[in-house]
């Protein structure tokens, strides 16, 4: 391997472990930050929003290690969300995942994939919380973010994804 060829190497991991220290630092801080502007930032999906980074600026690999231990790690510094719940978005973050790079391959168009990885996924996520409340298992509202911020942080997610790979 040439000087060039390690440097990139090297930069990519980098950027790699900077977005998954910042993806666990900005969980972990969520309560604190939303606690700081008076405003509860989990209406914002934060877990969402760094997956889109990894998403954008990691490997596919990455983003399914961030999708499976983001809620994990939640749950584990906080309690929040419940066991059953942190498995359910676990399991939504890695449909996402998984449909995005799907999508990707298939239409050849990431906001496109980006906006249908998320609305998808979503759908999983309330078809089994919906099961789920049904049988007693969780006791919550099916929906308890604003449909209209959560359609709102979907576009503005999928022109992140949009620019970053214009910009590549």
């Amino acid at each position: 391997m040439n000087n060039t060829a390690a440097i990139a190497v090297s930069a990519n991991k980098t950027r790699t472990i900077l977005i998954d220290i910042l993806a666990l630092a900005f969980i972990y801080f969520t309560p604190a930050i939303s606690h700081l502007f008076s405003f509860p930032l989990y209406l914002l999906e934060p877990m969402r929003i760094m997956l889109i980074l990894s998403i954008a600026h990691t490997s596919r690999k990455n983003a399914y290690l961030i999708a499976l231990s983001l809620p994990i790690f939640s749950f584990v510094i906080s309690a929040h969300p419940s066991v059953l719940k942190s498995l359910l978005i676990t399991g939504e973050l890695f449909m996402n995942v998984w449909l995005f790079y799907y999508l990707s391959e298939k239409i050849k168009n990431v906001f496109g994939s980006a906006v249908i990885s998320i609305v998808l996924s979503k759908a999983a996520y309330y078809t089994f919380k919906f099961l789920f409340i049904s049988a007693g298992l969780l006791a919550t509202e099916l929906i308890s973010t604003p449909l209209y911020l959560q359609a709102a942080v979907t576009i503005i997610l999928g022109g992140y994804i949009y620019l970053i790979s214009f910009k590549k």
